[in-house]
Order: structure tokens, then C-alpha cells, then sequence
């Protein structure tokens, strides 16, 4: 039986049982990034419109086991927690990338605890992610003699699975986390999810190396992510980023469509809007005016910035505000 845990607003609420499952929802996509158990995240809302996020999550002994739901295209910044492996399966084909590199249908993505790596998702996208500490994957590992020293774990992002593994263990995984499961013994539900992670992993191949113009267009793009950083409130100009970068627009817009998928003005703008949007939800800018905090992150023209604002979000920014209040108290 799940029960409705008290929120301090609408935006985010945790429903939960007395044992390990965990289901949250959030119609912010940062708060929604906090919601998932013990990772340092954060969300870019990228697309436009209103947002909802939810996890159904699963905590066991060294483990954890979740599905994510979010509405709306993101730019996410991922972290997980120390000593441990992340495996994120998608829940269908999706055009999805992680770390500038596209993810296939017959791929999962594969990232090392305390381990900064980013994720574009499309909309309505819907991925399965399953955390566990190394030592108690090694342990499992030696007991069924399966070597993980000659696997690509920590060195590549991406692993290649045969669909039909991949499939079942979709099915699997989908039927751990649904909230009208009946709950298994922890120790039943840990050992199931070992074995069939153990399963996968004698399947798994390195997805080929990327081309080797992959460095020159990432370092492209993460010459500007670190311009924006230090020129949170300077003009947007392709020109200036092109003087910036030493390359052509051509390459310059090559650069940020193959990593991210969208154009270098689109990412700069969403990325300071939802810098904005941070800062209005944040208790220190309660009191600054609306347009001030706009002015901190280059938008000028207040008319322009709520335009904006609303188209990508899907509220004025006097909502966001207002609802930023309830949240604090």
C-alpha cells in the first residue's frame, strides 16, 4: 500500500511504502533531478511546454533500480554516487545521447560512480537505470566465474546488447519497478537483479569507437559550455563564438547539432533560462525583482525574456514566482 508523503508544494510529491519502493513526481525538471535517491543532478528543461517528471525507484542493500518518466527534451548532468556502476536502459528506440555520442536500440549506457557525464533526452522519454556498488557486483561476479576485468565497464559509455537479452530484460525491470507489483523478499528481488545484470554483462560488447572527429566537435562545444560559465550575462553572437572556438558557423553549428543535437544559440539561451528559472525557485533572489535576476543572465529586454520564458516553460515567469513561495513557505 503506497502512501502520500506530505509535499511543501505541488510541484514534487513522493508517494512511498514502508519497504523499499519509492514512487516521486515533480513538474519542475531540477526538482524532478533531486528527486532520484543519492545522485548529484542537474536538469535543462529544453524543449518547450509544461514539465512532469516521475520515478518509480527501488533501494535494496548496495542497489538501486528505478524508471524515470520526463515530458519534455532535457539536458541532464549526471553524477552517481560513489563506488558503484550505472547501467540506463531505454524504454524504447529514442534518439538519445550520452555524452555526445548517440545511443543505439540494441545499446545501454554505462557510467562509474562519482563520474560527471551528460544525457540529451527527447520528449516523453522513459529510461530504465540500475545502480549497484562495485564490490557487490565483483562479489557476484566471482561466484558465478564470470571476469570482469575483460569487460568495458568504466572505458565506454555505450554497450552493445542482443536485443532479445536486452528485451527481457526490459520486461524484467519494468515488472520490478511498476507500483502495483506485489513486493518481493529484499534478498529475492537483489539476487534476481544480480543475476540477470550478470546475464547481460556476458553478453555485452564495446559499441565502436567514435569517429575521430568526435574530440574536435565535443572540445568544440565544451569550449563554449565554459565561455557561458565565465559570460553568464554577455551577448549571444555566432560570430563571437566562431572567434571564440577558431571554427566556421558551418562547424560551429555541425559541432553542437552531432553532440547535443540542437543549435549553439538554442542551447545557450534554454541553458541561461533555465539558469533564470533556478534563481527565481532560489529563497536568496525572493526579494530582487524579476527583471533584475533576467539582467544577471543577459536578457535585457523584459518583454523579449517573458516571451521567452513562457514559451519554454509553459508559465510567466511571475508564476514561477509565485509557486517558488509556496515551496519555501
Amino acid at each position: 500500500m503506497h502512501q502520500q508523503h506530505t509535499s511543501n508544494a505541488p510541484e514534487s510529491n513522493k508517494l512511498a511504502s514502508s519497504c523499499a519502493h519509492c514512487t516521486s513526481e515533480a513538474n519542475d525538471a531540477d526538482l524532478h533531478a533531486r528527486n532520484l535517491t543519492n545522485w548529484q543532478q542537474e536538469y535543462d528543461q529544453v524543449s518547450g511546454g509544461r514539465f512532469y517528471g516521475r520515478i518509480d525507484e527501488i533501494r535494496l542493500d548496495g542497489m538501486q533500480v528505478f524508471k524515470e518518466h520526463t515530458s519534455q527534451s532535457l539536458r541532464q548532468q549526471c553524477n552517481v554516487w560513489p563506488d558503484a556502476i550505472w547501467l540506463g536502459i531505454s524504454a524504447d528506440a529514442a534518439d538519445c545521447r550520452i555524452n555526445g555520442l548517440e545511443v543505439a536500440d540494441n545499446q545501454i549506457m554505462c557510467r562509474p560512480g562519482a563520474c560527471d557525464f551528460e544525457l540529451m533526452t527527447p520528449d516523453d522519454f522513459d529510461i530504465y537505470g540500475l545502480v549497484i556498488r562495485t564490490d557487490a557486483l565483483l562479489a557476484a561476479a566471482e561466484n558465478d566465474e564470470l571476469d570482469l576485468q575483460g569487460l568495458s565497464l568504466n572505458e565506454h559509455p555505450r554497450l552493445t546488447i542482443p536485443a532479445q537479452e536486452l528485451a527481457h530484460v526490459r520486461n524484467l525491470l519494468n515488472q520490478l519497478v511498476a507500483p502495483d507489483t506485489p513486493d518481493l523478499h529484499q534478498r529475492l528481488q537483489r539476487d534476481l537483479i544480480l543475476r540477470t545484470l550478470l546475464d547481460l554483462l556476458k553478453k555485452e560488447t564495446p559499441a565502436k569507437r567514435p569517429a575521430t572527429s568526435y574530440a574536435h566537435r565535443k572540445a568544440v562545444v565544451d569550449k563554449v559550455k565554459a565561455w557561458m560559465e565565465l559570460n553568464q550575462d554577455a551577448p549571444l553572437t555566432i560570430t563571437e563564438l566562431c572567434e571564440l572556438t577558431h571554427t566556421s558557423r558551418r562547424t560551429l553549428q555541425y559541432s553542437f547539432e552531432s553532440i547535443l543535437g540542437i543549435s549553439p544559440l538554442k542551447f545557450l539561451k534554454t541553458a541561461r533560462l533555465n539558469q533564470v528559472r533556478r534563481s527565481l525557485l532560489s529563497a536568496e533572489n525572493q526579494e530582487r525583482p524579476i527583471s533584475s535576476i533576467a539582467a544577471d543572465w543577459g536578457f535585457w529586454h523584459p518583454g523579449q525574456f517573458g516571451q521567452d520564458y513562457k514559451k519554454l516553460f509553459g508559465e510567466m515567469p511571475s508564476e514561477t514566482v509565485s509557486r517558488g513561495e509556496l515551496i519555501l513557505g
